[in-house]
């Protein structure tokens, strides 16, 4: 498995193409090598794939309108051939108010299309994929819909923390259908931490990961409480070192 970061950790200084190098830069200073481009200012393939070459860094997941997903496919492919990125993710959807059924209509031709072209179409799940509906979490039923090569999932460890699910066991149950995972600590207070300063077993987070086929744990705190997020990186990367990555 390889270590990478999530920018929409540093998505407040990522708000103009200028800072954005600067930030794929201050990445590539802590030690990673992949990142995840989200919550980022608009940019062009081509601008991408250069600041990536000169900063030594690979895109490995998007988080991009879902809208592009299912209207633009062939245009999202492309794109994302420009800067060599394979795995194509959906951040925010409310599934459980639109429906199941509905939700598998709108992207599962879209995610045949990607599957076709070498890419991947990956739902990322917050605590709301764990709301039930018919005995089953809305998690559980897009596992159920879909078939393992037309939909692949993102977990966010902390988000299924919060929805009242074991991360590591949930991590088991979508094996070999979970090329990325965001790795997130919690503290006391619910509070999101950087890895190792929260309360959450990532041993055995990160083991469940490898034996479920993960490739990349890519390291996410959305909110830092007024400390430098370049600095939770920081932390978390060095704690994954630690592990040994």
């Amino acid at each position: 498995m390889q270590i990478g970061a999530q920018l929409y950790t540093v998505r407040d200084f990522c708000k103009t193409p200028e800072d954005l190098s600067k930030t794929l830069k201050k990445i590539a200073q802590i030690g990673y090598k992949y990142v995840q481009v989200s919550g980022v200012c608009e940019y062009t393939p081509e601008w991408m794939k250069n600041e990536l070459d000169k900063n030594g860094l690979e895109c490995v997941l998007t988080h991009i309108p879902p809208e592009r997903i299912a209207g633009e496919t062939d245009a999202v492919i492309a794109e994302h051939n420009v800067f060599g990125c394979q795995n194509i993710g959906i951040g925010w959807y409310e599934i459980h108010k639109e429906g199941v059924q509905a939700f598998y209509d709108r992207f599962a031709a879209a995610g045949r299309e990607l599957t076709g072209n070498g890419k991947r179409l990956c739902y990322h799940n917050h605590d709301q994929e764990f709301i039930k509906i018919d005995g089953k979490t809305v998690l559980e039923w897009l596992a159920e819909k879909f078939s393992a090569d037309v939909l692949s999932f993102t977990p966010d460890t902390y988000w299924m923390q919060m929805g009242g699910a074991d991360p590591a066991e949930w991590i088991m149950f979508l094996k070999n259908r979970v090329p990325c995972v965001h790795l997130k600590d919690m503290e006391y207070g619910r509070k999101m931490a950087a890895l190792g300063e929260g309360n959450m077993n990532m041993d055995r987070i990160i083991d469940a990961c490898d034996s479920a086929g993960t490739e990349y744990m890519l390291v996410e705190q959305d909110d830092c409480y007024g400390r430098s997020p370049f600095e939770c990186l920081k932390i978390s990367y060095d704690f994954l070192k630690s592990r040994g990555f």
